[in-house]
């Protein structure tokens, strides 16, 4: 408790310590604790204001002063820089009644650090949030800032100052804590008792009496008492390393200035600003600004380009920022101009936060944050803006042949900045070697001779046919199926075949099992690429799957489910969705540790229980150990137009194939219109239908090499520059099955009727095309 007070530059004669899970659990209790004065009675009712940019923990208190009859008053920082035109008459200066103002020392959102002379201000009554009688007290919100800046409490005493032990030296995780003025605590109401808060209660009676402490009388039950223990080394380490929270704010502002600088005059050759900065200051006061930096991707044209795709970027540089509005909507309303119809508008639209929906009709639903901490270094700055360049820089502007992406130019870049001038040397763009796949493909081709009888599915393709409206078709050419993959090991190589059965889940035994680390974690080739060195065989006669690597001997895993006695159930996780799965034993788990010098085990999605992830309850239609949808189709065409772009940013010729392999499609069609398939609402193949669910927004997988399982984080960079503001490629397909009691068959060379969507006009061929 001392080592906290003394960090704060306070004593527990004016200040408690009462710790808490964290910041959030600091804020509720303040809300249900506070002694507020609700409506209905005959003094006047109390009022909670807090500054629209404020977190959402903040916010939320509103929903329990609702509760208590109170009302709450939002603040926008604008209003509350003439709040001091809303000073009282003396006569209406006595009122007792308790209202409480919340403001974050520092935005989470743009790093504005609002002024700590408020506090003072608004007790005083120099200030007024808003023009009603009563005695003003004041919560601080310190999360964000003391993680950077010194904050002391015998100057500012804020009567509330909520922190988080996490953001300030990075453990312990669990463990927060409000500071509460010793002014105010014993005003502080408390409903529910738990353990170790009461001096004294009866259990047949209601008598209860708290104990002295206020700390021990808010701590309900055990508090974590381990890592209490452990804050006093990290204190003690925070300030051994760094020399005190002064320091470290010199230290960071500084960085956050350098890039600042760089950043703001990044420039296209057209003069367009690459990046929009979100900041309600120019980064030249410490006292006025933290170590954070807001802001959007711009194309030339001044475009946004959606947080989702800077995020997956800055990934390959092994660069961590955050997206989307940071839990601070009313920042990011004010910084970015959405308005509140704005925000409804995107939730029926699908939108929702923490999604990577990040543009919907063109504009903005968040944007991008980095900050700086006591371990950041200028290299960090440097390599952030290394990553800018490289990725809104393309060699040469007529290497892109279907879209125009020119280069950067930088303006009024200081002497010291100019190494930032020459793209070149800050992006050396690796080169990748043209393989052949011939005789070493990575993917077996099989046909499996199943095929209904002749009359019963030409009825049934006759009867698709009538429903579905095929696009218009350039030269008359049909669009066909060339090939299909199933990946039975998720992450693992693709299962090349000519036909094969599909059902409720998609292609039999797509994506069945999958390889988890100890814990039980999914394991992809983001972690671990040499999964992609893994073959996987399905022999359907001899039911098998067969399992192959070089240096290993291969292993077989029966395709009948043992779900007997013995098997290990367990549920695991799939992008967020629960699925129930079992073990595959011993013997193919060391088979895998083996392989891939770790710990690590096979299993295998159990047949009995539905990964339906949203999907209509009504339905027979599930998944497998897949991310989004049943099927994922890409369209030869489409991987035509991106082979010159790659091609060209990379100096060498690069095969079909090894790029169709890079997308790990299930479905490849031949298309005479590269995305076409984008305008797609339906399609038919053979008797089967599909529904189109929407584009892949593709990761990092792409750069890795399926042969050799290296990688390339220029296939994603070239992706981005060719589609513009999105790293969009193929679609997702859900199969909606025949009511026929015969096996659906996928074969290749069927033809595949699209259904355009709704208002998507069909464009006629021109005569040379024709």
């Amino acid at each position: 408790i001392f080592r906290i007070l003394q960090h704060f530059h306070t004593t527990a004669e004016d200040y408690t310590v009462i710790f808490t899970s964290g910041c959030t659990a600091a804020l509720k209790l303040v809300a249900e604790a506070f002694p507020w004065t609700p409506e209905g009675t005959k003094q006047p009712s109390s009022r909670f204001c807090y500054l629209t940019d404020s977190h959402t923990s903040v916010v939320g208190m509103r929903g329990i002063t609702a509760s208590m009859n109170v009302l709450s008053v939002p603040i926008t920082p604008k209003e509350m820089l003439s709040s001091g035109k809303n000073r009282l008459p003396a006569e209406e200066q006595n009122c007792t009644t308790p209202h409480l103002f919340s403001y974050p020392a520092q935005s989470n959102f743009s790093g504005t650090k609002y002024p700590l002379s408020w506090i003072q201000d608004i007790k005083s009554g120099k200030l007024c949030p808003i023009k009603i009688p009563g005695k003003w007290f004041v919560l601080l919100d310190a999360a964000s800032y003391v993680s950077s800046s010194p904050l002391d409490l015998g100057v500012h005493q804020a009567d509330f100052i909520p922190i988080s032990f996490y953001k300030i030296f990075g453990f312990p995780t669990g463990l927060g804590a409000l500071l509460v003025s010793n002014r105010i605590a014993s005003l502080l109401r408390k409903t529910y008792f738990g353990g170790g808060t009461a001096a004294a209660y009866l259990a047949g009676e209601d008598f209860y009496f708290p104990r002295k402490s206020i700390a021990e009388r808010f701590e309900d039950g055990t508090v974590s008492f381990l890592d209490i223990i452990a804050l006093k080394h990290g204190f003690d380490v925070l300030e051994k390393l760094t020399g005190g929270m002064e320091k470290i704010k010199q230290h960071t502002f500084a960085l956050a200035h350098y890039t600042y600088t760089v950043l703001s005059t990044l420039k296209y050759a057209n003069g367009a600003p690459v990046v929009r900065i979100y900041s309600d200051t120019d980064f030249s006061n410490p006292d006025a600004q933290g170590p954070i930096i807001n802001f959007n991707v711009l194309d030339e044209n001044g475009e946004v380009i959606g947080f989702s795709q800077v995020d997956k970027m800055a990934s390959l540089y092994n660069i961590h920022v955050r997206t989307g509005c940071f839990c601070n909507t009313g920042a990011c309303q004010m910084h970015l101009g959405i308005s509140n119809e704005d925000i409804q508008r995107n939730l029926q639209a699908g939108h929702v936060c923490g999604d990577d929906i990040d543009l919907i009709d063109g504009r903005p639903t968040g944007s991008v944050r980095i900050s700086f901490g006591y371990m950041s270094s200028f290299e960090d700055a440097q390599a952030f803006l290394k990553f800018i360049i490289a990725t809104r820089l393309s060699k040469s502007e007529t290497e892109i042949p279907f879209q125009s992406v020119t280069k950067l130019t930088t303006e009024s870049v200081p002497d010291d900045h100019l190494s930032f001038s020459n793209a070149d040397k800050l992006s050396p763009i690796p080169h990748i070697s043209d393989r052949e796949l011939g005789n070493n493909s990575s993917a077996t081709n099989t046909t499996v001779n199943w095929q209904p009888p002749a009359s019963e599915a030409e009825s049934i393709r006759a009867a698709v046919s009538e429903t579905a409206v095929p696009t218009c078709r350039r030269g008359g050419k049909p669009i066909t199926v060339t090939n299909i993959y199933l990946y039975p090991i998720k992450s693992c190589s693709a299962f090349e075949v000519t036909e094969w059965p599909v059902g409720n889940r998609g292609l039999l035994y797509d994506r069945n099992w999958m390889v988890v680390n100890q814990n039980g974690v999914c394991m992809t080739q983001k972690q671990e690429p040499r999964l992609c060195l893994v073959y996987p065989s399905i022999d359907l006669k001899k039911n098998v799957m067969v399992i192959q690597a070089e240096g290993m001997d291969p292993i077989c895993v029966s395709l009948e489910e043992d779900t007997g006695e013995e098997a290990v159930i367990s549920e695991s996780k799939v992008c967020s969705h629960r699925v129930k799965t079992y073990d595959c034993g011993e013997v193919i788990a060391g088979w895998f540790s083996t392989l891939l010098d770790r710990p690590c085990r096979l299993i295998r999605q159990s047949s009995d229980m539905k990964n339906t992830k949203g999907l209509a309850s009504a339905t027979n239609i599930s998944l497998s150990l897949v991310n989004e949808a049943q099927y994922l189709m890409i369209n030869v065409a489409s991987i035509h137009q991106l082979k010159e772009h790659i091609s060209a940013r990379l100096g060498e010729p690069l095969e079909i194939e090894e790029i169709i392999r890079r997308f790990r499609a299930n479905i490849v069609i031949s298309s005479p219109e590269s995305f076409e398939e984008e305008e797609w609402a339906e399609i038919s193949i053979g008797a089967l239908q599909f529904q189109v669910m929407g584009p892949c927004s593709r990761c990092q997988i792409i750069c890795i090499d399926q042969q050799s399982g290296e990688r390339n984080k220029e296939f994603l960079q070239s992706l981005s520059a060719a589609r513009g503001r999105k790293t969009n490629f193929g679609i997702y397909l859900m199969n909606q099955p025949l009511r026929s009691s015969l096996p659906d068959i996928l074969s290749v060379g069927s033809q595949v009727l699209p259904v355009l969507k709704e208002n998507t006009e069909i464009q006629p061929p021109t005569s040379s095309e024709e």
